[in-house]
C-alpha cells in the first residue's frame, strides 16, 4: 500500500436542497420526525437531488411530495457542506414562495411559520444553520 492509500471508507456524498418559503413576512420551518438521523431537529423543508436533476426542479418536486403544495423557486441563498455520521451533506437553500396549496404534514411532525428574527430560537439541523443566519440577516428586521 502506498502512502496515499487508506483503508478508511469513502464518505457518502448526499446532495440536497431546501426551501426557505416566505409568506406574509414569515418563514416556513419543519420539524423532523422522531426517528432516524437528526430526529426532532428543525430544518427548511426539501430533500435529495436525483441523478441528473437540476436543484430547482428537485426542490419543487420534494416540496410537492413532502408538503403537498407547489412553490416557485427563487434566488439561491447558499450551499453548505456538513459532515454527519451517515455522510457528507451538500445542502443548497433557495428563497421560495407558495404558488398553490397549503403546506400539509406528511413526513414532518410539525411545521411552523416563524418570524425571521426568531429563527434562532429553534434547534436547527447543523447543515441548515448557515442558511438560518443568512435569512435572519436578510429578512430579520420587522
Amino acid at each position: 500500500m502506498s502512502g496515499t492509500e487508506t483503508d478508511a471508507p469513502v464518505a457518502r456524498h448526499i446532495r440536497v436542497v431546501a426551501a426557505v418559503i416566505v409568506h406574509e413576512g414569515h418563514v416556513l420551518c419543519a420539524r423532523r420526525g422522531s426517528h432516524g438521523p437528526l430526529a426532532g431537529l428543525w430544518e427548511f423543508p426539501g430533500g435529495k437531488i436525483e441523478e441528473g436533476e437540476q436543484p430547482e426542479v428537485a426542490l419543487a418536486r420534494e416540496i410537492n411530495e413532502e408538503l403537498e403544495c407547489a412553490i416557485t423557486v427563487g434566488r439561491r441563498i447558499t450551499t453548505t457542506d456538513h459532515q454527519y455520521e451517515f455522510g457528507l451533506v451538500s445542502l443548497t437553500s433557495f428563497y421560495c414562495t407558495l404558488a398553490a396549496g397549503t403546506p400539509t404534514l406528511t413526513e414532518h411532525t410539525e411545521v411552523r411559520w416563524q418570524r425571521p428574527k426568531d429563527l434562532a430560537h429553534l434547534e436547527w439541523a447543523p447543515a441548515d444553520v448557515p442558511a438560518v443566519r443568512i435569512v435572519t440577516a436578510d429578512l430579520g428586521d420587522d
